[in-house]
């Protein structure tokens, strides 16, 4: 399979069995049409017109060469029959520590953090007790992870604290160590736990959406007053102080600001250098989900974002845009490519009480309750579903070109939209190959840089 796409004048084909990227002329990207249906002699014969044909032979020797090195119209390395492998082993839990937020976020997946349910603060008990869970099922993994997560989890500070201290004497009496990561609105950042975030060494994935007008719409304290002027300070005190790899500034953009590039721009401007905005996942019926005639001015977001990114590297600037991120040289093993996320198998959400979830975007939703830390997974066969979610499964991936890198996207989203996880969000999916296509452009155009043959 292959998929050919242009960006600002520049032909690419993606091998998509292979990985294998390349930029191409106008000759081999026409001759590609006709490779596999025309013979030798016809396919010369059908360019005489606009090629030699020495040209036309030399270009199709050059398409047999990689054809041959596996890297053109190459299989599918399963050819489809893919078994998954038993994934008993936990490797990362998201630990709701609040389900109590202190912002009103118009399109909070998580009902304003309640999940539907109360508000409720994870006791230090439970906390411990999931952290034994994460190491009692983590089998050899030596590296774990731990997300801190709401609601706001900062408004449950005391408990992070005491958790993140037994976690590190826990997984090192066991030989393991705890790599951990907050989520916070940054509302109640303040010097101490400034410090203590820093000090400790956490990922910190801080809520910006972006131009005060925008942030204003979507993410007030109360209807009354916004969040902007509360939270901007604290967050640029953050970044200045922490290490580059320690944050990311993570918003979301909605109908009502589809021209989400500017908000891009507008953080980087703030000294910001590494950025997250995400389509916002709503139902349809919302005043600010995303509608399909809206792709098409998406796209072209997507597209003056690429531009503005490769602005500022040639310029000597660092910046990073989360979903242009992208491996072509290698990436994430194959089952992960086939599987994903891992949610439900590797990576699971607990609840304040201690419930497990298959991951923070299912909790509260009852259907897909698997137990609690105190007596383990109760309900293995929702771990099988899961563990058989991947790309095989699923119609809508079977021609999908960009099917090994976005694995089948969101099982949550599917499942909110769709009401299954086998059924991508084929919205989202269009948007998803759109940001695969700005990567690639970019991966190609960093090592022209680098190489110098890019100005």
């Amino acid at each position: 399979m292959l998929h050919k796409f242009e960006l600002d004048g520049k032909k690419f084909l993606l091998d998509v069995n292979s990985g294998t990227v390349h930029q191409v002329d106008e000759l081999v990207w026409n001759l590609l049409e006709d490779y596999n249906r025309c013979s030798t002699g016809g396919i010369v014969e059908r360019y005489r017109e606009r090629y030699e044909p020495e040209e036309v032979l030399e270009a199709l020797a050059e398409i047999e060469q990689l054809i041959q090195e596996g890297l053109l119209f190459s299989a599918d390395p399963l050819a489809g029959n893919y078994h998954p492998a038993e994934r008993n082993v936990v490797k990362s839990l998201c630990l709701h520590l609040a389900h109590c937020c202190n912002l009103s976020c118009r399109y909070c997946f998580a009902g304003q953090g309640r999940y539907g349910g109360i508000d409720e603060l994870m006791s230090a008990e439970t906390g411990r007790a999931a952290i034994d869970f994460l190491i009692a099922g983590s089998a050899r993994r030596k590296r774990l992870e731990v997300d801190f997560f709401g609601g706001e989890p900062l408004m449950n500070f005391d408990v992070l604290k005491e958790l993140v201290a037994y976690g590190r004497e826990a997984a090192g009496k066991a030989g393991k160590e705890i790599n951990f990561t907050v989520t916070t609105n940054a509302v109640l950042l303040n010097d101490e736990i400034t410090r203590y975030l820093i000090e400790n060494d956490f990922f910190v994935v801080l809520s910006l959406d972006g131009r005060r007008e925008v942030h204003e719409k979507m993410r007030p304290v109360s209807d009354e007053k916004g969040s902007y002027d509360l939270i901007l300070p604290k967050i640029k005190k953050f970044v200045a102080l922490c290490r580059r790899e320690q944050y990311i500034i993570r918003g979301t953009f909605t109908r009502h600001n589809l021209d989400f590039c500017a908000d891009v721009m507008h953080m980087a401007g703030l000294g910001f250098e590494r950025v997250s905005i995400e389509p916002v996942v709503a139902s349809r019926e919302a005043d600010y989900a995303i509608q399909e005639q809206d792709l098409p001015f998406i796209f072209s977001q997507y597209e003056q974002l690429t531009r503005e990114v490769l602005r500022l590297w040639k310029a000597g600037k660092f910046f990073d845009f989360y979903h242009f991120n992208i491996d072509l040289e290698g990436g994430p093993c194959l089952p992960k490519r086939l599987s994903g996320c891992g949610a439900g198998c590797d990576y699971l959400a607990v609840a304040p009480n201690g419930d497990l979830y298959p991951c923070h975007q299912f909790v509260g939703r009852n259907g897909y309750l698997m137990g609690n830390v105190l007596g383990g997974v109760s309900r293995p066969e929702i771990r099988d579903i899961f563990k058989n979610a991947h790309i095989y499964n699923k119609e809508e991936c079977a021609g999908c070109w960009a099917k090994f890198y976005c694995s089948g996207g969101c099982h949550a989203n599917a499942e909110m939209l769709n009401g299954s996880i086998c059924q991508p969000d084929v919205q989202g999916c269009a948007l998803a190959r759109k940001r695969l296509e700005c990567a690639i452009y970019l991966q190609v155009a960093a090592g022209e840089i680098e190489s110098g043959i890019m100005p």
